[in-house]
């Protein structure tokens, strides 16, 4: 069967056909609020401004769509969401009370999320609060003069936008959720899908009017491959076989069978990349609120300004990004799949690995092998997500920095949604898209 045949078994189930068109329903709304004004902003100035080079501008653009331009309401996206989700996942590991409520399930779980909620809502006013600071005085927008995008500015009216701000995230935040919940895939991940496909488009133009057609070209040929060698990889595992042991329950006999624990090389997924870039923004975000007066101060301000603002193709900042990437695979990994804890699950089910004892030689075993398939995976990740911008940068153009990321994060939704199709489908004899 075809790839128009398979298409269409989506919309021979009911169930998933509403699926997918509910999802497509949220996704169109997002888009409107994406490109909605907040109140107290010049618009006529907003729809003049352009992202005339690379920097913190250009990785706001990219994840919310091009909204931060338009100082729209959902202008911060969903990337205080995910700033707090990665945050509330670390802070699983050493605080003895998330670690518990993680352990108590489905309740727990609702725990964890009011929680990430509350810091989403945190995260976003202080955000908020520095992107009004940041288009006021022009501070990180790559203009050749700076611009005051909110002329009154007074304590409410910057109030009222940095709380306009806030609820668009919420209510985001509130989309996805029901993306999740009614949809089809993971709500947070098609709405970055959504952005960073949206801006590809613009992407294409810019290479075009600054490089021509044969660096296009190029770029649509390193393209192809790159999609190629991503999912060649998304796809790679490791198998790790399990043996559970003949049991006797009542009458019946359970276990004495085989089976294996799938490790991807690329088990973080792109969430490295997500926070890498967030973690370099940061300081971009704190220095529009923090003085430049001083030597410290005025260094800081210098260091951000040329390294990180208009820096997004500087060989500083990549190898800064990169390195970033690798140390956050490693970390990431090492959180959301814990070898102690999968030994231990291996031991309480009577399994275990066929040349290890259960207890610590299992935990070791599982360890070492992350720990070997988490390089060459974190290391294709700091490549794939850094080796155009080296590419842009040798070429002098410097308007689309974060090609590499769009390009990952588009195939790598993409494939997990794909997925999930694919599981509803063959729960009713349909034949899916990667069987």
């Amino acid at each position: 069967m075809g790839a128009l045949g398979r298409l269409g078994n989506i919309f021979k189930v009911s169930d998933l056909r509403n699926r997918v068109l509910f999802t497509i329903f949220v996704v169109a709304f997002y888009q409107l609020g994406a490109n909605l004004p907040v109140p107290g902003v010049d618009i006529q100035k907003l729809n003049q401004l352009k992202v005339t080079s690379g920097g913190i501008l250009a990785y706001l653009s990219l994840f919310t769509g091009n909204a931060i331009q338009k100082m729209a309401v959902f202008g911060l996206g969903i990337m205080p969401y995910i700033t707090s989700s990665i945050i509330v996942q670390m802070l699983t590991t050493v605080i003895p009370k998330l670690t518990q409520w993680r352990d108590e399930g489905a309740v727990g779980q609702r725990k964890l999320t009011q929680v990430t909620r509350y810091l989403t809502v945190a995260l976003a006013l202080m955000q908020a609060s520095g992107l009004a600071f940041a288009f006021h005085n022009g501070g990180i927008l790559n203009t050749s003069t700076p611009e005051d995008f909110i002329p009154d500015f007074t304590f409410l009216r910057v109030s009222y936008i940095v709380l306009t701000l806030t609820a668009g995230t919420a209510f985001v935040m509130w989309l996805g959720e029901l993306i999740t919940q009614r949809g089809i895939g993971q709500g947070m991940s098609i709405l970055i899908f959504a952005n960073v496909v949206a801006t590809l488009p613009g992407v294409a133009s810019q290479v075009l009017a600054q490089g021509g057609p044969l660096k296009l070209t190029v770029i649509i040929v390193a393209t192809l491959i790159m999609l190629v060698a991503i999912v060649w990889m998304e796809q790679g595992q490791r198998r790790i076989p399990v043996t559970f042991a003949k049991r006797l329950q009542g009458r019946r006999m359970y276990g004495g069978q085989t089976t294996y624990i799938p490790l991807k090389v690329n088990q973080s997924g792109v969430v490295p990349v997500i926070f890498a870039s967030s973690l370099l923004y940061m300081p971009v975000i704190l220095s529009n609120v923090l003085p430049s007066h001083g030597f410290f101060w005025g260094r800081l301000h210098d260091i951000i300004n040329n390294d990180i603002v208009n820096g997004g193709t500087s060989l500083t900042y990549i190898f800064s990004y990169g390195l970033l990437i690798v140390v956050f695979a490693f970390f990431f990994v090492r959180i959301v799949w814990d070898p102690h804890q999968q030994a231990d699950i291996i031991r309480k089910q009577g399994g275990y690995i066929p040349g290890y004892r259960p207890g610590p030689p299992t935990e070791g075993y599982l360890s070492r092998v992350l720990n070997r398939i988490t390089l060459p995976g974190s290391l294709y990740l700091a490549v794939f997500a850094t080796l155009p911008a080296i590419l842009l940068a040798l070429w002098h153009i410097g308007s689309v920095p974060y090609y590499g990321t769009t390009v990952l994060i588009s195939v790598g939704v993409t494939l997990e949604t794909l997925r999930q199709i694919d599981s509803q489908l063959l729960m009713r004899n349909y034949e899916g898209f990667l069987s």
